[in-house]
């Protein structure tokens, strides 16, 4: 199984995951979201598979820094606001073959192992 974990290259977070799926032996493919990913193509994709509640990061520098106005827009048109503020985008992503799933958890590599075994 392949896995294409979406971020950006300083994400700690994103960083972690790549390291854990490494060190587990997992084939996967990092794609920068600022640099390297079609987000026009993946963020409508990502919102109808995991919803907007998901995919936005409201805990993000970037969140915190938008007027209320701003923020009132990226609730109203989420996809509009992912793709021109990608660091708005909760990280990693990561696409299997089966799935989207959002956020790097204790229990992420567990169920990609289990996913990958299938």
């Amino acid at each position: 199984m392949s896995v294409t974990i979406y971020g950006l290259k300083n994400c700690d977070t994103c960083r972690k995951a790549v390291k854990e799926l490494e060190t587990a032996g997992l084939t996967h493919r990092f794609v920068d979201i600022r640099e390297e990913a079609d987000n026009v193509v993946q963020v409508p994709r990502w919102l109808d598979a995991v919803g907007a509640k998901a995919l936005v990061n409201t805990r993000s520098t970037t969140w915190r820094n938008m007027t209320e106005e701003e923020r009132a827009m990226a609730e109203e048109d989420p996809a509009g606001a992912l793709i021109s503020s990608p660091t708005l985008i909760k990280r990693p992503v990561i696409e299997t073959r089966k799935d989207v799933r959002v956020g790097w958890g204790a229990g992420t590599l567990d169920e990609l192992i289990a996913v990958a075994a299938e």
